[in-house]
């Protein structure tokens, strides 16, 4: 039995497989709400609690870096210890990887219809891709291809500096300066930075927040999704909600066009995570693409590269499964 999961901030989705495996039929699929288990054990303990099953090996693919067999979730007060976990749940064999380096290890595996293109382009054969997913944090990937192998790396870039493209995003740097040490990509480009972007605007450029928009924000701990489901509704317009998702599109456009130019990500950028497919409604493909494409002397090369929306809803899963397909020698 291979087990395997996706570890995120937000969220966390475990699945069972007999190998050697089908991706579409699992023995069990859950999804938990990760802040809700004070160990990341405690929470497999209980997926498993009503499964008779020997688990013989498994994967998780971990949002924050793997460092050997172990990891410090970036989100989450979690150190997971592949060790730790292959005694106190009887497993053969734990593999830890970075969330991202299994969305990367499923980009082969997924189907045309799992993939969605938000700027066209084309792919050159055995080119290198990039793989960049916003959700609680922001995750950052890359694939190289080698001997017609695809090879997954892992990647922290998300916490690399944030560099501002326009004169209000100087502005935004400048705030967020003003209550952290270091301003990362992360930090606006995320489920976290919604509310960084949506504060500065309030705060800095006297947007007016609605009182209907402020009665629900106090009703909630988590106010992205207030903020975006205000800026996808027709019927009642909502400046404010309406520049804070401009001003992320911006910002992610950009950093999507920073991993073409580092990965030299001429097979494509693959963008991933479950944020950016509840936001396809009000992000404007037009704005994403012109910050995607400028960067100076270098547009035209990034113009050439496409962008693709990966639609598949567990990607992590996908990737996940074939690395401990692929390590145990049963692909």
């Amino acid at each position: 039995m291979l087990l395997v999961g996706d570890i995120g901030g937000t969220k966390t989705t475990i699945a069972l497989y007999p190998l050697p495996f089908n991706i579409e039929l699992p023995i069990a699929e859950m999804t938990f709400k990760s802040a809700e288990f004070k160990h990341f054990p405690d929470l497999i303990t209980s997926f498993l609690s009503d499964k008779q099953k020997e688990i013989d090996t498994a994967v998780f693919g971990v949002a924050g870096p793997v460092t050997g067999d172990s990891v410090r979730t970036t989100n989450l007060p979690w150190n997971i210890e592949a060790k730790e976990l292959e005694a106190n749940l009887r497993i053969h064999k734990v593999w830890l990887i970075n969330d991202l380096e299994a969305i990367g290890n499923s980009i082969p595996f997924l189907k045309p219809s799992d993939l969605n293109d938000l700027h066209n382009g084309v792919s050159e054969e055995n080119g290198a891709l990039a793989v960049i997913a916003p959700g609680t944090g922001l995750g950052e990937a890359y694939v190289t291809v080698e001997g017609g192998s695809y090879f997954a790396h892992p990647s922290e870039g998300g916490h690399a500096d944030f560099a501002p493209t326009s004169s209000i995003q100087v502005e935004l740097l400048e705030y967020m300066l003003e209550t952290y040490d270091h301003v990362s990509y992360e930090r606006l480009c995320s489920g976290i930075g919604i509310p960084n972007i949506y504060s500065f605007l309030k705060s800095r450029r006297q947007y007016e927040e609605p009182n209907w928009l402020a009665e629900q924000l106090s009703r909630t701990k988590d106010p992205t999704p207030v903020i975006v489901s205000a800026a996808a509704n027709e019927n009642t317009p909502c400046p404010i909600c309406d520049e804070t998702v401009r001003l992320f599109t911006a910002i992610l456009g950009a950093e999507c066009g920073n991993l073409a130019l580092k990965y030299k990500a001429t097979g494509g950028v693959y963008v991933g995570g479950g944020m950016i497919l509840k936001m396809l409604d009000v992000i404007d493909l037009d704005e994403f693409a012109r910050a995607y494409t400028n960067k100076g002397r270098f547009s035209e090369f990034v113009s050439k590269i496409p962008i693709r929306l990966i639609l598949h809803p567990n990607p992590a899963i996908v990737g996940a499964a074939h690395y401990g397909q692929q390590r145990l020698g049963t692909s």
